[in-house]
């Protein structure tokens, strides 16, 4: 399902044409991905870096911290949650980039705009994001 999800994205990608330097999925903390077994953050880059012919760096950011998931928490919850969880672990690979943060959902934007927080006071000069999904309250 990931990769028809992916495929989707690929085809209704609303930001092409911009001159990214690389992609950077948000990352999953190794003990979650051992549980899932796949990042589907990274499967979307994973699509769009090929269709778009963009660099994807899935080892740029990394989650230093397991978190509880986001999914029953409210938004301040989740911001509390995600603070701190993330940290960029080469700056001189980020430095002046104009960088794509892939997430499968956006439902409160907590870990986006954590995750791009630490890429722009990592170096980054544009970071931009995309999700699959825009999860909304009934």
């Amino acid at each position: 399902m990931g990769k028809t999800l992916a495929d989707l994205g690929v085809v209704h990608f609303p930001l092409a044409g911009q001159a990214y330097d690389l992609i950077v999925p948000v990352p999953l903390h190794p003990d979650r991905l051992r549980w899932r077994g796949f990042n589907q953050a990274l499967i979307l880059a994973r699509a769009i870096g090929c269709a778009q012919q963009i660099k994807v760096d899935p080892f740029l950011l990394e989650r230093t911290r397991p978190t509880v998931p986001q999914t029953q928490l409210n938004a301040s919850e989740r911001r509390a949650n995600v603070r701190g969880a993330f940290a960029v672990v080469a700056l001189e690979r980020l430095e002046e980039k104009r960088v794509l943060l892939v997430d499968d959902v956006y439902t409160s934007g907590a870990t986006v705009e954590e995750c791009a927080k630490i890429l722009s006071r990592g170096g980054a000069e544009v970071v931009d994001v995309f999700t699959l999904a825009r999860a909304v309250n009934s």
